[in-house]
């Protein structure tokens, strides 16, 4: 668990790095062309190689379609509730989306190693993948209806070069095309490239947010959607599948993980309140900490006691 937490520190190291680029060079610094070279040039390199880590079966299908169905039914009710609760398109786009893009990734993948042990890496892998989609589908219709008509949000999504990525890097995981050495490296240099500016880049947005100014709906509507809501509607319709304890885990502590960087590429790229949404990632990841602990006691007792 310690370890788990100082790798989490270590990470978001470069999130410092990104802010004290910022506080240091201000405008110099322009978030908005880091997060086009993220979204448009590096994230590809990113999916490619999350996708050569881990052998697609068909026995592991299940685990991340399940993750997408349990999105789907919440979203619904979510974007109906939002519609209700926020009269401004972008308040309600935040709403709508931020809770269910996660950071499966960098925190979930790593956080189940060291709750659930290597045999969880497959499961964690394969739902980080599928929220790929959840982000680069999904996520760039609803925030750019932000600030966009129907049409250009449909359009928004044929532009983005991760989802025709990821196709063809599950076409070369299912066929078992071969990659030298040299090429999975320069993947994995992409990869980490990708990975090192999303969490620079978050630094650079959370240089001069006021966390004061967030709306009190947006904040509360998000947060308690992200780890109440959530993780109980998951819980509950987990608690109907035959699944074991083992992966009904697994897929809970992937649905409480904070909000996703990802968050800010879209909210900016789209002009949907950038500012705002690092403020929410913020304060979800600092949140997370405690909830983390209570929810490893809960794993100790009950899916692994």
């Amino acid at each position: 668990m310690i370890n788990t937490l100082f790798s989490i520190i270590f990470v978001y190291v470069f999130i410092i790095l990104g802010y004290m680029a910022k506080s240091i060079f201000k405008e110099d610094i322009n978030s908005k062309t880091l997060t086009i070279m993220s979204v448009y040039f590096i994230q590809p390199f990113v999916t490619v190689w999350g996708f050569s880590t881990a052998k697609l079966h068909t026995q592991d299908i299940y685990v991340p379609l399940l993750y997408l169905g349990i999105v789907f039914i919440l979203l619904a009710p979510t974007i109906v509730l939002g519609k209700l609760i926020f009269s401004d398109p972008k308040n309600r786009a935040i709403f709508s989306i931020a809770g269910f893009v996660g950071n499966t990734g960098n925190i979930g993948i790593p956080l189940g190693i060291a709750l659930f042990g290597e045999s969880s890496a497959i499961y964690t892998t394969l739902i980080n993948i599928a929220n790929v989609f959840v982000i680069y589908i999904i996520g760039v219709y609803i925030y750019s209806r932000g600030s966009f008509n129907i049409k250009t949000s449909l359009l928004n999504i044929v532009k983005i070069p991760i989802i025709p990525a990821s196709i063809v890097a599950i076409f070369i995981n299912i066929y078992d095309i071969p990659l030298s050495s040299q090429i999975k490296e320069f993947f994995k240099m992409g990869a980490y490239a990708g990975i090192v500016l999303q969490l620079f880049l978050l630094g650079t947005f959370l240089q001069g947010i006021k966390i004061k100014e967030l709306h009190p709906k947006l904040f509360v509507g998000t947060i308690g959607q992200k780890f109440i809501i959530i993780p109980v509607a998951t819980a509950l319709i987990l608690s109907f599948t035959n699944l074991s304890i083992f992966i009904k885990g697994i897929i809970l502590m992937q649905m409480l993980t904070p909000l996703a960087v990802a968050n800010i590429n879209l909210s900016s790229l789209y002009d949907c309140k950038p500012k705002d949404v690092t403020s929410l990632i913020f304060i979800s990841t600092t949140l997370f900490i405690p909830i983390l602990f209570g929810f490893t006691y809960i794993v100790n007792h009950y899916y692994l006691g």
